[in-house]
């Protein structure tokens, strides 16, 4: 890409992997997917992708199962079948999703990191390679194909195998605070956090093996509310939301952390 086309950009970044947590796919507090908040999802990531980034977007499925809830000895459903029932979970959204998406022109493809072929193509690197340099927006689901892996690290691997230049992931709080905020009316938000401060106080709005994956490869990470009008445009065309977590600053010893 020339320099002439670098600054027609309205993103900073040239390639984006974005999370999207199962919420946003039910309104607050409830099950299931509800169709009216899929659009509304749709219309933000919409705007969001004409900001000219190359847009993979991986999906949670806790609005109609997690597989964590399945405890060991509280069931008969083993866990690493419950872990399975979820990545199925993100392949019904995934489904919704891209329904929604290109009801508004957009030219998706929709993989499974499971073989299931009649509705998704396989999650294969260079074919997922092409769609984004064509354009196509990709939505990634099945985690990573096994158990015992969040969405949230599944976000992590992807970003790093297709090389993006950040992770974003878009959730029902404000960032990453100091303490669970609908607990603590007095918990901090922090506009930016490092990587090592994040695990050191045990924050778990994200999950810690994603926080440490991109801390060994100093990519970037940005975690906001996608229930604010406009948040995820805001987010891919590089705009201040959410918190960062970062590796710092190299003359301070790494530590950053910043309300």
């Amino acid at each position: 890409m020339s320099a002439e086309e670098q600054q027609q950009r309205a993103s900073p970044y040239r390639r984006v992997v974005l999370k999207i947590s199962g919420e946003g796919f039910t309104r607050n507090n409830e099950r299931g997917i509800n169709m009216a908040s899929v659009v509304e999802l749709a219309q933000e990531t919409y705007r969001a992708a004409k900001s000219g980034v190359e847009l993979a977007i991986v999906l949670g499925g806790g609005n109609i199962l997690r597989g964590a809830q399945f405890s060991a000895g509280t069931t008969s459903i083993q866990p690493a079948t419950a872990h399975y029932m979820g990545m199925l979970a993100t392949i019904i959204n995934g489904l919704a999703f891209q329904d929604a998406l290109e009801a508004l022109g957009l030219e998706t493809r929709l993989v499974s990191a499971l073989f299931m072929q009649d509705v998704a193509e396989p999650n294969i690197h260079r074919r997922i390679e092409r769609h984004l340099s064509k354009g196509r927006v990709v939505i990634l689901t099945g985690g990573t194909g096994r158990p015992f892996v969040t969405t949230d690290t599944a976000a992590a691997q992807a970003a790093l195998e297709l090389k993006a230049d950040i992770v974003m992931k878009a959730t029902k709080v404000d960032g990453v605070f100091s303490d669970d905020p609908a607990k603590n009316p007095h918990a901090i938000l922090y506009s930016r956090i490092t990587y090592r401060e994040f695990l050191r106080q045990n924050l778990r709005v994200m999950d810690p093996e994603a926080v440490t994956k991109c801390s060994e490869h100093q990519l970037p990470i940005v975690v906001f509310n996608f229930r604010r009008p406009g948040n995820i445009e805001r987010a891919v065309r590089g705009e201040r939301v959410g918190t960062l977590i970062y590796a710092g600053d190299a003359t301070t010893g790494g530590e950053d952390v910043s309300p």
